[in-house]
Formats: structure tokens, sequence, C-alpha cells
């Protein structure tokens, strides 16, 4: 059985391939630490067990995707940093919305959804993913409902790394009950 691990180590973040034993097999080495990366990531890591989904790998991969948060000055930019959000296309009176950008870090948005997968079951995202999941239907409805998860995972992780708190975040209410 193959093991992965990180090394944290000598300003870098390593991923290693472990054996049983614990020994080494390969070493995937990132760029030396020149943006404050490993701060963001403690940071991200220490918050990861109060956020919904996001457990220290993923806390890891995507604090490490997002960067520097200076970068995205509000939380609507962060998600659309991250790629969830709908191609807009826009001419005259005329106004398409398509299928999602996918423009932004792949390992982010993958790291966002596979927390909206365990997230949807936390108290707090559980009753807005059932609504609009069965708003939806059943062929895509849990698929949009999981991305529309990710992106309040990501306004909550932006609002977590710019003031430095825990995860606090606002109760949304079920998009179907209204007129």
């Amino acid at each position: 059985m193959l093991n992965l691990g990180l090394d944290l180590s000598r300003k870098r973040l390593d991923v290693c391939a472990l054996d049983e034993s614990g020994e080494k097999l390969a070493v995937t080495a990132t760029p030396p630490d020149t943006d404050g990366l490993r701060e963001l990531v403690e940071r991200m890591a220490a918050y990861g067990g109060p956020v919904p989904g996001v457990a220290w790998i993923l806390g890891y991969t995507i604090a490490s995707e997002i960067g520097d948060i200076s970068r995205s000055p509000s939380p609507k930019q962060l998600v659309g940093y991250t790629g969830l959000c709908p191609r807009v296309i826009q001419s005259g009176t005329k106004d398409y919305r398509g299928p999602l950008a996918k423009n932004g870090p792949k390992y982010l948005r993958w790291a966002l959804i596979e927390a909206a997968v365990h997230a949807a079951q936390h108290p707090v995202y559980a009753e807005h993913y059932q609504c609009t999941k069965s708003r939806l239907g059943r062929q895509r409805g849990a698929k949009v409902a999981r991305v529309e998860v990710a992106r309040k995972l990501a306004e909550a992780i932006w609002h977590m790394l710019q003031t430095g708190s825990y995860f606090s975040p606002a109760r949304s209410q079920c998009l179907s009950g209204r007129a």
C-alpha cells in the first residue's frame, strides 16, 4: 500500500510517497516559499477543523492554490478566480449564462467541490443543498447544488483568511420557498 505525506521542513511543501514502513519512495517538491505560502498554509490548516468538509489535506490544497488572499479584494472575486461561476455572454439586451467558466486553478476547484460533498451534510449547508437539489430535479440537481455549496465555502474561506477569524457563516434561506 502506498501512502502520501507532506513534508513542511526547509521552507518547502513536499509531497512524499511512503511505503508501509514509512520510508520515502518519491518526493515531488514545490518551489521555496517566497509569497508567505507557508504561513497561509499553516493558517488554513489551523482553521481546517471547523470548516465543514475541509480537513488538513484540503486545507493545505486550498491555501496553497489561493496564495495571497489580498489579491482578492472581495469574496465575489475569489469565487470568480476559482472558476466556480457560470460563463456569462452579454451583448446588448441579450444575456446568456453558460456552463462553469473553469478558469483558475483546477486543484482549487477540485478541493472546493470535494469539500462541498461533505459540507452538504453539515447543518449550515444541508437545508440549502437539499432545497437546490430538489428544485433542479434528479438529473442535474445534486451537481449544481454541490457547486453552489462550493461557492459558499469559498466565500466563507475568504472571510476567514481576510479577518483571521473562525468559521461562522450566515444561514442561507431556501430559494424554493420564495414567491
